[in-house]
Order: structure tokens, then C-alpha cells, then sequence
């Protein structure tokens, strides 16, 4: 599980978030803005977000996901961190080391003064550009167990039916939505600290130049009626998620990944902030291994996508150079 965290001063942040985030990201059903999507043969529908407010959220607190959702359309135009602005927000920096495979780590504290940090990552990895490869590794069991000691369950709880109407609600304005689904994560007590649970709408967002925006957000308690049947854990919500990968070259990507999480509970931010950059670190070691296919499985998951989607093996197809 990912949490996340330092002392800088608020009030000025606090005030440039108010304007920027005013909106509710889940309307309140007596809106006549409230859009819901049909379940994949679970007998659900799904309400969804308002996604001008999310990726406005996202994109505020991401430069590298503003610059691929200005115009993916020129694979020839400059790419990646190299090309992209700075974010308005006050960050501070927690590491910065060039040669490291995640090379700087930042942090708001308190953002949007929900008591929760937000984390920001970035790394330059080796292989193929694939969103859907990355992704497997947050919501993949097995894959999760090989970064995550602390993971117990997660799995997609109900799977989005329609997609072209997930796009719609979209406005086609970001990307072309691949996958959509709600997600159910539980992780294990440990040394006197219960168990935590989530609830989270999570997408993959494809664009032309071969980019993704791998993004999440946390249902609201009105939502409850979705868990699974049993005992109820301390609840954990991920306020805002987002993982963006973009192409830099033939083979070669940058990846920024932000989080900001409330773990719950009264276990204090300090606590869980050297838990969370080292699962993080964890994570992206784990998905640089598969992406210089040290054990076939990069190969084995690409033949595989191929065949679902009716496209040729290999990596070619993913990206342009």
C-alpha cells in the first residue's frame, strides 16, 4: 500500500488550491450532472467523476501530464521531462540524485489541507512505453506481492462495461480511456497497526504518441454499498493517483507518479513516509526488471496483448519513435 508525506509553509498552497479545486469530483446525486456507467455483467452502475475536475487535479499537480494532454499529435516535438514546465505549487524536495533509476522524489505537506501529503516521483526507464504493463504491477496480485509485504488483496471488484460512453463522459479530451474499473485493496495488520482497506475507480488513458495516464481516485462513503461482503477494515482513501508515461526515444520513457493518500487511523505521517518511498522504490525496480524482460515475461505479456488485440508481436506497435 502507498502512503505518503514534511514542514513547509501551507497557507500560500492552501490558497492557490482553493480556487483550482472547488469542484466536488463526485457530484451529489441530486445534480443533473451525475453520470453513471454500467457494470461488466456485476448488475452495478458505477458513478463517475467529474473528469474536468480530476484531470484539472491531476494535471496541477503533474507537469509531465499537462505537456501530453497539450497535443500528442507531433511525435517529432520534444518529449518527456526535458520538455516540460514547472508545476506553481511549492514542492520540497526529498531526493534528487540523477543516477538513481527513480531521480527525484517531492512533497507537499497537508495538501489541500486534508492532512495527507502528496508524493511526487520521477524516473527515466528503459523499454517499451506501455501503460497497461506498468498498471499490472498496482493491481496485479501477484505482481503487487513482489514490491507490496504488506498486500493482502486486490483485485478489479466490478469492471467498467462500456467504454465508449466512459470516453463520452470524457469529453474526448483525455486520451482514449482502454480500461476502467473499481478496485478493491486490503492490506495485512502489522506490528500493531491494523488492516486497511480501499475502494478506488481506477482508468488507463492511451494517447497517439504512445503515452498513458494511469489514474485513480477514492469513491465517496456513499459508495460503501460496493465493498465486498464481511468486516469492514480501517478505512484508507487515495484522494488523488495518477502514473503518466510518455516516450523519450525508440526505447526509453519518462514516468511521473504522484499519490496523495490518508491513511486512516492516528498513526502520524512521519511514521509511514520511509514505508512509502521505500515501496515505491520497490515498485519501480520491479517494473524496470520486466521491462528489460530479465525473465521473458516482458515478451510473453506483449505476445499475449498482441493477440488481444489483434495487432502484431513485439513492441513496435506501442509506440512511435
Amino acid at each position: 500500500m502507498n502512503f505518503f508525506i514534511s514542514a513547509l509553509v501551507f497557507f500560500s498552497v492552501a490558497t492557490q488550491l482553493a480556487s483550482a479545486f472547488s469542484t466536488a469530483l463526485f457530484p451529489e446525486a441530486t445534480s443533473a450532472k451525475i453520470q453513471t456507467s454500467p457494470t461488466k455483467g456485476q448488475g452495478q452502475e458505477i458513478e463517475l467523476p467529474n473528469f474536468d475536475e480530476l484531470f484539472g487535479r491531476i494535471q496541477e499537480v503533474s507537469p509531465l501530464t499537462r505537456l501530453v494532454l497539450q497535443d500528442t499529435s507531433n511525435c517529432d516535438s520534444p518529449r518527456g521531462f526535458a520538455a516540460m514546465d514547472q508545476s506553481d505549487l511549492k514542492w520540497k524536495r526529498v531526493e534528487a540524485k540523477q543516477r538513481r533509476l527513480i531521480h527525484e522524489i517531492e512533497k507537499i505537506d497537508n495538501f489541500q489541507g486534508l492532512n495527507a501529503p502528496l508524493l511526487r516521483f520521477r524516473s527515466t526507464m528503459q523499454g517499451p512505453c506501455d501503460g497497461e504493463a506498468f498498471a499490472k504491477f498496482v493491481m496485479n496480485l501477484e505482481d503487487r506481492k513482489k514490491w507490496d509485504a504488506q498486500i493482502d488483496n486486490v483485485y478489479e471488484a466490478y469492471t467498467i462495461d462500456d467504454l465508449d460512453m466512459a470516453n463520452m463522459a470524457m469529453g474526448f479530451k483525455y486520451g482514449d480511456c482502454s480500461k476502467m474499473g473499481v478496485g478493491h485493496c486490503i492490506t495485512k495488520a502489522n506490528l500493531g497497526i491494523d488492516a486497511r482497506e480501499q475502494l478506488t475507480l481506477c482508468g488507463i488513458n492511451n494517447f497517439d504518441d504512445g503515452s498513458s495516464i494511469i489514474w485513480g481516485t477514492e469513491m465517496e462513503d456513499r459508495h460503501n454499498y460496493l465493498f465486498p461482503k464481511g468486516e469492514r477494515t480501517t478505512r484508507a482513501r487515495s484522494h488523488l493517483y495518477s502514473t503518466t508515461l510518455t516516450p523519450t526515444g525508440p526505447d526509453t520513457f519518462d514516468v511521473e507518479y504522484t499519490i496523495q493518500l490518508e491513511i486512516g487511523g492516528k498513526i502520524p505521517t512521519w511514521m509511514t513516509t520511509p514505508i512509502v518511498i521505500d515501496n515505491v522504490k520497490k515498485l519501480f525496480a520491479c517494473a524496470q526488471k520486466f521491462y528489460n524482460n530479465e525473465d521473458g515475461e516482458l515478451e510473453k505479456f506483449l505476445a499475449e496483448k498482441a493477440k488481444r488485440q489483434q495487432l502484431p508481436p513485439g513492441p513496435s506497435f506501442l509506440m512511435t519513435p
